[in-house]
């Protein structure tokens, strides 16, 4: 499938996300915003950027694809100006490629990777850009970034190939929880509690909300209720059972998953070693409900990741 679907002015509301360094925004917003209001005006895209007080911050366009995509291209002309004047008296001989990231939804990576990194594979040959999808969420959501990096027009190119197999191919599942950087030096809270401050994340708190709505392994009877963000609740723990097949995707490259999981949910996983003649491994959570059931909740979310990039390749 090529990208002339959208090119062909695909009938669609599209928004796209990208993750940038202060002072990349600071360029795009330009003088007393001018540069960023140029944009606006010329594509006629919505260009709305996250608050500045954050060493990262996020840029979301939306509108209509061709508009969405003239923001883009302009977006990415700026950032190829900025490369050049940064060359000007610069030793080096050889000129960086641009390098973007953009941030999609964990539950559409599956598709967007295919099975065996074929789809992946496809956009990087047909592009020429270089493209890699993070292994792991970023904190507090359930949004991966994907780093793009090559010439402006292999990166256009390739962001619009992303957007036509997100389209077409894996829309979101379940409620996404965005990714919004936070201020430096602010901590991340976590459900056991691993933090000085005593506010709670309220993407963490919505986080088990839709934890306790959605799990499809409901909790004992003696669950009395949501019990927020407490891990000092009564301790309690849930078996689940996967098959041997998926039990790498939930562990992830030297653990990275599996103690994603954990150090999100507060509980404690332990995952039993293989039984012979048995296709499946036994999956123990301990900890307070809202532990488990945010553990179970993330598992599950990795499950249907994995399940969908190979039902649709």
């Amino acid at each position: 499938m090529d990208s002339g679907v959208i090119e062909g002015g695909l009938n669609v509301t599209l928004t796209i996300r990208l993750l940038m360094h202060g002072k990349e925004v600071g360029s795009i917003i330009g003088k007393k915003g001018e540069s960023v209001k140029k944009m606006r005006e010329e594509s006629g895209a919505r260009i709305n950027i996250s608050e500045g007080n954050c060493p990262e911050r996020i840029i979301t366009l939306a509108g209509p694809t061709t508009a969405i995509f003239k923001a883009f291209s302009m977006i990415i002309e700026k950032l190829e100006e900025d490369i050049s004047s940064s060359m000007t008296n610069s030793t080096a001989t050889s000129k960086p490629p641009v390098t973007l990231r953009i941030v999609v939804p964990a539950s559409q990576c599956g598709s967007l990777i295919g099975k065996g990194g074929c789809k992946i594979k496809e956009i990087r040959e047909s592009t020429g850009a270089q493209v890699q999808v993070a292994g792991d969420m970023l904190p507090n959501s359930t949004e991966r970034a994907i780093t793009i990096a090559g010439t402006p027009q292999s990166i256009i190119e390739c962001v619009k190939q992303i957007c036509v197999v997100m389209l077409e191919l894996s829309p979101p599942k379940g409620v996404t929880i965005p990714y919004r950087p936070k201020p430096s030096g602010s901590p991340v809270i976590f459900a056991g509690g691993q933090s000085s401050s005593a506010s709670i994340s309220p993407q963490l708190t919505k986080l088990h909300q839709l934890a306790m709505q959605q799990s499809p392994f409901p909790l004992a009877p003696s669950n009395q209720g949501f019990t927020g963000m407490d891990a000092s609740a009564q301790t309690g723990s849930h078996e689940m059972t996967i098959p041997n097949d998926l039990i790498g995707c939930i562990i992830g490259r030297q653990g990275a998953k599996i103690n994603e999981i954990r150090q999100m949910s507060g509980a404690q996983i332990k995952i039993a070693n293989p039984v012979e003649g048995s296709s499946d491994r036994q999956v123990t959570i301990t900890g307070s409900p809202a532990s488990i059931s945010l553990a179970e909740y993330l598992i599950n979310a990795r499950l249907s990741s994995e399940a969908t990039g190979l039902a649709t390749n």
